[in-house]
């Protein structure tokens, strides 16, 4: 990953003032290590008619694919193989923007004690970036340069100049030249846009990405004909931080229209408001749903399939109406995290009574989950593979048979509301599948129809008129009669043959 910083000069006003404004010195060759890697900065030229500094970012594969894992867009996969075989090591990205930050701070900030006049100084400089991702094309490019003052050159990299029957790649290599720009300017320009035209992030976009934004859009994003696919972009598309930025930015136009401070525009509201109360939590709410159905069923003895750590259970201890709680897990360390959540060791004997935990696998029957009264399956059917659902299912329906059956799972339709979720991506990383309300719908009705149940569907959480809840609950309950008459029909064949 590689971006040189040129500019020329004179006798008078020579080009190796480049170095102090970037803080550092022409003659050395200078490494600086960075959370993904090292970073280089030597000068290949530098004399007084002209100098040049190149900032070379080599990153560490294996600490990329470590830090990578679940923090963001940028950092969540398309494919099974991407973590490992990707653009990153080689063309600009966020990657490349970070490491401006952190060896270019000063220089950003347009800040230089030894020679305080020279940050102040528009002068001419050349930025050149072999292979930068750009979707949108260079056209994008473009409107995202010529604004702040740039001369654009973006010539798109073809795929493999032996085949140009195949097109060109998403690459471009970029040249930007300007007379009347700082570096600090020209730094900043980069620092935001590098990471817009690349369209994802490596590391989690958090809210203090949006102060990060506005301090290096001070003085040019305001009024940036494309302020809002910057935002958007630079915010991994995050629609609350990005409506937030967008409000801030529109206040510092205003102010800016007015002559006044932000502070001064922005006092409709006294200081000591009254925050707004914080949502509740989904998987409160979850297991709120699930105790409320299993009062609605009158259940008192209750298995609790795929408890995991136990946050269900220490709900369930809470209430005296359900006299005999089971917990089951294949993981033994989720059954051991479980009995410290419990405090199972210095819980009182008669209240240790109510509650057993067990390993078992939904994958099989088990003699010892017959004759309760419900059966709670909370978020564990997406953690198995679709070739073992049924085995899951005689398991509970065919084998337990608990009077009532309790089933919640994520609705994909909602995901896009999830304002950090990576696009095309399940909830979970242990997730095999995540299902639409209509294939949820499909799939428990036919189980209830195979052994005899009937079954109802309550939503959790906000139920949005588009895309539903987001987590869908299905409430089986368990009909006598006609169970009865399904285990006569299947028997009825045999006592002939007899």
């Amino acid at each position: 990953m590689f971006l040189t910083i040129s500019t020329t000069g004179t006798p008078q006003r020579p080009a190796t003032d480049l170095g102090y404004l970037l803080h550092k010195h022409p003659e050395k060759a200078q490494a600086f290590s960075t959370s993904y890697g090292k970073a280089h900065v030597l000068y290949p030229e530098a004399d007084a008619e002209r100098c040049t500094a190149a900032l070379l970012l080599e990153v560490d594969a294996v600490a990329l694919v470590r830090r990578g894992k679940g923090k963001g867009r940028g950092g969540a996969p398309d494919a099974a193989l991407a973590q490992y075989v990707n653009d990153r090591p080689y063309a600009a990205s966020s990657l490349l923007a970070v490491a401006l930050s952190g060896v270019f701070s000063s220089a950003m900030k347009g800040t230089c004690t030894a020679r305080p006049d020279l940050p102040g100084q528009a002068r001419p400089l050349r930025v050149e970036v072999p292979a930068l991702p750009a979707r949108g094309g260079p056209g994008l490019v473009r409107r995202l340069f010529e604004p702040l003052g740039w001369t654009v050159t973006a010539e798109p990299v073809p795929l493999d100049e032996r085949f140009p029957e195949w097109g060109d790649s998403r690459y471009v290599g970029l040249v930007l030249q300007s007379e009347t720009l700082t570096l600090a300017e020209a730094l900043r320009h980069l620092y935001v846009l590098l990471p817009v035209m690349d369209d994802a992030k490596h590391y989690w976009v958090a809210p203090d990405e949006v102060d990060k934004l506005l301090r290096a859009g001070e003085g040019w994003l305001p009024d940036h004909p494309e302020q809002k696919l910057i935002t958007s972009r630079y915010l991994s598309r995050r629609w609350s931080l990005t409506r937030q930025a967008m409000e801030r930015l529109e206040l510092v136009r205003l102010a800016e229209a007015d002559d006044s401070e932000v502070e001064d525009i922005d006092n409709a509201v006294e200081a000591e408001a009254e925050e707004e109360e914080r949502p509740t939590p989904l998987a409160v709410q979850r297991r709120g749903a699930i105790l409320a159905a299993l009062h609605a069923s009158g259940a008192a003895r209750v298995l609790d399939l795929g408890c995991g750590q136990g946050q269900l259970l220490q709900a369930l201890l809470k209430d005296v109406r359900f006299t005999e709680i089971v917990g089951t897990d294949v993981s033994m360390r989720a059954l051991t995290i479980a009995s410290r959540r419990l405090k199972l060791d210095r819980m009182g004997e008669r209240q240790a009574s109510r509650v057993t935990l067990l390993q078992s696998s939904l994958a099989y029957t088990d003699k010892r989950l017959k004759g309760y009264d419900a059966a709670v399956l909370s978020e564990v059917i997406e953690h198995l593979d679709l070739p073992r659902l049924p085995a899951l299912e005689y398991a509970v329906f065919g084998a337990a048979r608990p009077r009532t059956v309790l089933v919640t799972t994520p609705n994909v339709e909602y995901n896009v509301r999830w304002e950090s979720l990576p696009a095309g991506h399940v909830r979970h990383g242990d997730h095999r599948f995540e299902w639409t309300r209509e294939e949820f719908r499909a799939w428990a009705a036919a189980v209830a129809e195979r052994h005899g149940y009937g079954v109802e569907f309550v939503p959790v959480g906000p139920d949005d008129p588009e895309v539903g809840p987001p987590t869908q609950m299905a409430v089986f309950t368990r009909d006598d009669k006609e169970a009865k008459a399904a285990v006569r029909h299947e028997v009825a064949p045999y006592e002939r043959t007899v």
